[in-house]
């Protein structure tokens, strides 16, 4: 092929350019095969990603969940640290699946931008391989997309996929709670990847100086908590009667999609410190606390529903994984229209 042809090739003239989605390939190759185990039949650049799901199940009952970041690219973009987003992006999915007690399998991902920037998506794509490690899992394949005039400028967007399995014995649902549970809330590590749209109009509304607002924009793109090991050593070694992965809707709306119609929990608000970063959205957001529950996760990441005698090994076990909790609250007898009750 001559030089003209290439430089005159319609697609590229067209803001499409196939040699660095091709390059791009080439230079996640070893990032992506450091997540693959044995279940992993070898195709990466092929057409589809292929598992071998080994008879270690009886009764095997394949579990999916998909999300994205949301705007949380645009503010990462904007301080020029894209180092976190894909550890997000597999977070949002995998905390998903282990929810019913799913072990997480493979993950694929979409990465859709105005014009392929190959060390940024390389750099995001690494963050994702990373989070696959340490999530138990593989990064089965993925897909990238050059769409001029429909992202504009720099603009890029991520979403992904991932699959688990459980034997259906032992999925985790809502039907197992009951009255006189307690209630273990994990930390997180901020907002993880839920209210951006919201924590951008606050942080450009502020009128704090610079070095405040870089502080705080460090501390809101920190990485969403991969909580799969630390969840599935717990499966394994007590018994969970539900879990909760706060994310959108805060504690507010997510806790009574793990309990029985029936039930409420009572959540004490003193039981742990706000973390800093969410006084200060507070407070400079002007939001009430009735809102911060609903809409952030206010420290609290995830939320173990477990019985009252087991609550201190559990509570041990997971210090012992380095990861600080709390016992936030309980399950009651539901007696009025909330389904959540702060005291």
């Amino acid at each position: 092929m001559t030089k003209e042809i290439i430089e005159n090739d319609p697609y590229k003239l067209a803001g499409v350019d196939i040699n660095a989605g091709n390059e791009l390939v080439e230079k996640i190759k070893k990032d992506v095969s450091k997540t693959h185990n044995s279940n992993v039949l070898e195709n990466i650049g092929g057409f589809a990603g292929m598992y071998r799901l080994k008879k270690e199940y009886e009764d095997p009952v394949l579990v999916a969940c998909t999300d994205g970041v949301g705007t949380k690219v645009s503010l990462a973009q904007d301080f020029n640290d894209l180092s976190g987003i894909g550890q997000d992006l597999v977070a949002m999915c995998v905390n998903d699946l282990i929810v019913c007690g799913a072990k997480p399998l493979f993950f694929l991902d979409y990465y859709a931008s105005s014009k392929l920037n190959i060390k940024e998506a390389s750099v995001v794509i690494k963050s994702i391989a990373n989070a696959c490690n340490d999530s138990g899992c593989a990064l089965l394949g993925g897909e990238t997309a050059e769409m001029p005039g429909h992202y504009i400028d720099n603009n890029f967007d991520l979403a992904g996929f991932a699959v688990g399995c459980v034997d259906e014995k032992k999925i985790i649902n809502n039907e197992n709670t009951k009255s006189g549970d307690i209630l273990i809330g994990i930390e997180s590590s901020g907002p993880h990847s839920n209210g951006f749209s919201l924590i951008r109009k606050i942080i450009n509304n502020s009128k704090a100086k610079e070095e405040e607002i870089n502080a705080i924009k460090e501390k809101v793109l920190k990485p969403t908590i991969l909580y799969p090991k630390l969840v599935m050593n717990l499966i394994n070694n007590f018994k969970i009667n539900s879990i909760s992965h706060i994310t959108g809707g805060g504690l507010t709306e997510n806790l009574p999609r793990s309990i029985s119609k029936n039930l409420c929990v009572e959540i004490k608000t003193d039981s742990w410190d706000m973390p800093k970063v969410f006084k200060w959205l507070k407070k400079e957001g002007d939001i009430s606390n009735k809102d911060m529950f609903r809409i952030f996760n206010c420290g609290i990441g995830m939320v173990l529903i477990v019985d009252k005698k087991d609550v201190k090994d559990i509570s041990n076990k997971i210090s012992e994984m380095n990861l600080k909790n709390y016992v936030i609250g309980s399950v009651k007898e539901k007696n009025q229209e909330q389904s959540v009750i702060y005291t």
